[in-house]
């Protein structure tokens, strides 16, 4: 009987995406997560840190972790930023989707708002490199002003202002999370890139 769930779960999981990857299909982007009985949750207006984002497929490049190393080694490294950590934003970002938008329209695999795209140069958002090394540069800049990894991702989620107002991590659920997913990412990360 489990298995006919977890089966019937798997099917409806690969209808939404499938829906949400078909233009007119969906009226806009979904979001999932699965609950600590495995019940999979969906919304098109998540208001709860637990949905990530279910983004059509990247048809230029796989969404495996590993798609991105060579980006991410290169550029983490020109920025004295570790590897596995750029990693780490970019799987809690984007889940590793070039193409992907949030509903706040932040894009690219580091989500990055076309404001701050803009002020850092990046031409376009959805090019890997320039995604990544816009992304970076930020994150290089939070670290150096904060001079915490935790303060640094609390300001790239929730915004600089926030952090100062509150003079640490903001107590917003979804900035505490979203720092506590990064750092674990980082964690799982940290063996993909030689020392």
């Amino acid at each position: 009987m489990r298995q006919r769930s977890t089966g019937l779960a798997a099917a409806i999981a690969g209808l939404l995406a499938t829906a949400a990857a078909t233009p007119g299909l969906a009226g806009g982007p979904l979001y999932r997560y699965v609950d600590e009985r495995g019940v999979i949750h969906f919304t098109d207006a998540p208001t709860d840190s637990r949905f990530d984002p279910v983004n059509p497929p990247d048809p230029d490049a796989s969404r495996s972790a590993r798609a991105y190393d060579g980006v991410i080694s290169l550029v983490a490294r020109m920025q004295d930023v570790p590897p596995a950590l750029v990693k780490a934003v970019i799987r809690t970002e984007s889940n590793f989707n070039r193409l992907a938008v949030s509903p706040k329209g932040a894009q690219g695999l580091m989500q990055l708002m076309p404001s701050t795209a803009q002020h850092l140069g990046v031409q376009d958002p959805f090019e890997s490199f320039q995604n990544v090394e816009g992304g970076v540069r930020y994150l290089r800049r939070l670290i150096d002003r904060y001079g915490s990894w935790r303060l640094a991702l609390a300001a790239y989620n929730a915004g600089p202002e926030a952090v100062d107002h509150y003079g640490g991590i903001p107590p917003y659920r979804e900035t505490r999370e979203y720092v506590r997913k990064v750092l674990a990412y980082y964690d799982r990360y940290d063996a993909d890139f030689a020392r």
